[in-house]
């Protein structure tokens, strides 16, 4: 896909969704371990990697190559820098216990494995960090996949728990979007 094309795709999601202001909402700051998990074509990898800084790491996996090709290019162009991973999120773990924030942003519910995933999840995080799921109200929506294949915050809350984390947060203040914080248990 050509940038220009990309870019403009970001500009209307930017109309419903701020990914600077999602990223520091749920805390992230400068030197600390971010994986975006479905990454997609960076539309959190890109403002995450900013906000890191030289002193912090970002992490990305997508199944998608010509979309880490194009993290990688813009990457580049802005030096700034992340550790990408062209792979299934059920079978990809970067560390051990270094994440301080594992992320999804709309797409636990694309996922073959939901429970291999958030596993891997649990693998990765540090003790003291956090899991971020935020996903499609289940409801009609002018956005989004179709009604059946969205999650309802209850269900997503299960998938979690069962996978080793304790909910501290459900957030229900965007028109389209909830979003679950989690802590490790």
């Amino acid at each position: 896909m050509r940038l220009d094309y990309i870019k403009e795709k970001e500009s209307l999601r930017r109309s419903w969704q701020n990914p600077e202001e999602t990223l520091r909402r749920i805390g992230l700051r400068k030197g600390q371990n971010f994986l975006d998990v479905g990454c997609g074509y960076g539309f959190f990898t890109l403002p995450a990697s900013r906000i890191v800084g030289k002193q912090g790491r970002v992490f990305g996996v997508d199944i998608n190559e010509p979309a880490i090709e194009m993290i990688q290019h813009r990457l580049k162009e802005e030096n700034l820098d992340a550790t990408l991973s062209v792979a299934r999120a059920e079978e990809k773990i970067f560390c051990q216990g270094c994440m301080d924030i594992v992320f999804f942003s709309i797409v636990l519910h694309d996922f073959e494995n939901q429970h291999k995933v958030l596993s891997n999840a649990r693998k990765m995080i540090k003790g003291t960090g956090i899991l971020v799921n935020i996903d499609w109200k289940k409801k009609p929506l002018p956005l989004g996949p179709p009604l059946e294949k969205k999650f309802s915050p209850q269900h997503a809350i299960s998938l979690i728990q069962d996978s080793g984390f304790r909910v501290v947060e459900t957030v229900d203040d965007h028109r389209y979007l909830y979003t679950i914080i989690a802590k490790p248990k």
